[in-house]
């Protein structure tokens, strides 16, 4: 209710300042009363959801130097003025300030509750629309890392703290789970965001190319090598590099990239110029890389001297709570891009959301979002094992037939349609794998997010 908002009533004539009280008090209003300007300062802060009604004369702090001080610390928030006739001039002049009213004493109590009600009605619609440019802005700044649950409020509130730090940061998480949009947030929200964002995956390059993508190299530096070529490292300077799948870097080049780290400096293949580089390094992982027995081949000063600050993103199963969230999100987004009403979801796609352990964890989910909206949500390999149930009895040998398409689907969606990777998680030769496509029709550029490699 607007009557309940507060007012901040000022006046130094005890009387008036009793009087009007009780007027606004049995008009509803909750009226805090103070004799002194410095007094109402004092308490007023930028969170104040009220407005304020001051006489013009006062000793000390007079009403217009209230305004004044009031329009400083928050233009909106509503004045009213109260003046004598030899004031009006002053409140004239105020009114043209951006005070909100001026009554002439003596005056009706209606005229002054009048006048409260619509002051206290502005500032309510003021806060209001406050609020949703925040709720704007935060969705906006949310929207990579969308979710409600501790865990990604943790993440959040972890990433804008560190983001101007200039600290390199190690990142772990499952495919999927969006180690390269936390790497981008750490870049946008940081004072590096003019500079470029150089994102290379290590495990998509051959080692024989990775080194001159890195480094660079000038022309005739090896066979092919026909014009001089900037390296990702030395055009991430004034930015950030990321690195993605760095457990996937060739020893030799991990020597390379340690030196880089501890010197900020680079050497181009072909030339013994060293060229110094400002840049801060976001390095991510499948593996956890603290483990000995997973790190393997991947050099321990290497990972320690990445490992100043790890930021782990937990997997979609262990953040439940967000998945409808997310799920309305790509779906809306989905709809907007396939110019598609976004259809009811079924009993089976609420079950699937609901039970399906999503090992593409994000990325997978908005691609079921998208397949969703297309009509063909049966896509995903958890709601081919629910229609196989809801479509009643089969044979046993369609269904192992769907159920193996669904495995399929998965793990293509879990590695983001990576042949490479799907094949070594199936464990089948890469010849059956695309056999069994073809059967099954199963086009592997459905499940290819950018970059995603043959």
């Amino acid at each position: 209710m607007t009557d309940a908002a507060p007012i901040y009533l000022v006046d130094d004539d005890k009387d008036l300042l009793r009087a009007t009280k009780q007027t606004l008090e049995l008009a509803g209003f909750s009226v805090s009363a103070f004799s002194a300007a410095s007094d109402a300062l004092a308490v007023l802060d930028a969170d104040f959801s009220g407005i304020v009604v001051s006489d013009i004369r006062m000793p000390q702090i007079d009403g217009l130097e209230l305004f004044n001080r009031v329009r400083h610390q928050d233009a909106d928030l509503p004045v009213i003025l109260m003046t004598g006739h030899g004031d009006i001039p002053m409140a004239v002049k105020a009114i043209q300030d951006g005070a909100y009213d001026f009554i002439t004493k003596p005056f009706p109590a209606d005229r002054l509750v009048q006048s409260v009600r619509r002051a206290v009605e502005k500032r309510r619609l003021i806060l209001e629309n406050r609020a949703l440019r925040k709720a704007s802005e935060q969705v906006r700044d949310d929207l990579p890392l969308i979710g409600q649950t501790p865990a990604m409020e943790r993440l959040r509130r972890t990433l804008r703290q560190i983001a101007d730090t200039d600290v390199d940061v190690l990142v772990t998480g499952e495919t999927g789970s969006g180690k390269e949009v936390v790497a981008s947030l750490l870049h946008q929200w940081s004072r590096r965001a003019a500079g470029n964002f150089v994102a290379l995956n290590c495990g998509a390059l051959p080692e024989t190319v990775i080194e001159s993508e890195l480094f660079g190299h000038e022309a005739g530096a090896f066979t092919g090598a026909q014009k001089k070529r900037i390296g990702r490292i030395e055009h991430a300077s004034g930015g950030t590099l990321f690195l993605d799948e760095i457990e996937s870097m060739p020893p030799s080049t991990q020597v390379q990239m340690l030196r880089v780290l501890e010197m900020r400096e680079v050497t181009p293949l072909g030339t013994n110029e060293v060229r110094p580089v400002d840049l801060r390094v976001v390095a991510a992982a499948k593996i956890d890389l603290g483990d000995p027995k997973e790190r393997g081949s991947f050099r321990e000063d290497l990972y320690y001297r990445l490992n100043v600050v790890t930021i782990s993103i937990p997997p979609l199963r262990e953040r439940r709570d967000d998945i409808p969230l997310l799920f309305g999100y790509f779906a809306e987004r989905a709809g907007n891009r396939f110019k598609r009403d976004v259809p009811t979801a079924s009993a089976a796609v609420h079950r699937h959301l609901r039970d399906h352990s999503w090992p593409g964890n994000v990325r997978e989910l908005s691609h079921f979002a998208e397949r969703f909206v297309l009509g063909v949500e049966q896509a995903a390999g958890g709601m081919a094992r629910a229609a196989a149930l809801e479509d009643g009895p089969l044979p046993l040998p369609d269904r192992m037939e769907r159920y193996e398409a669904g495995i399929i689907r998965e793990t293509l969606d879990a590695n983001g349609g990576d042949v490479r990777r799907t094949i070594a998680d199936l464990g089948i030769p890469r010849k059956t794998f695309y056999d069994k496509l073809q059967r099954h029709g199963i086009v592997r550029a459905d499940f290819a997010q950018s970059g995603g490699g043959e």
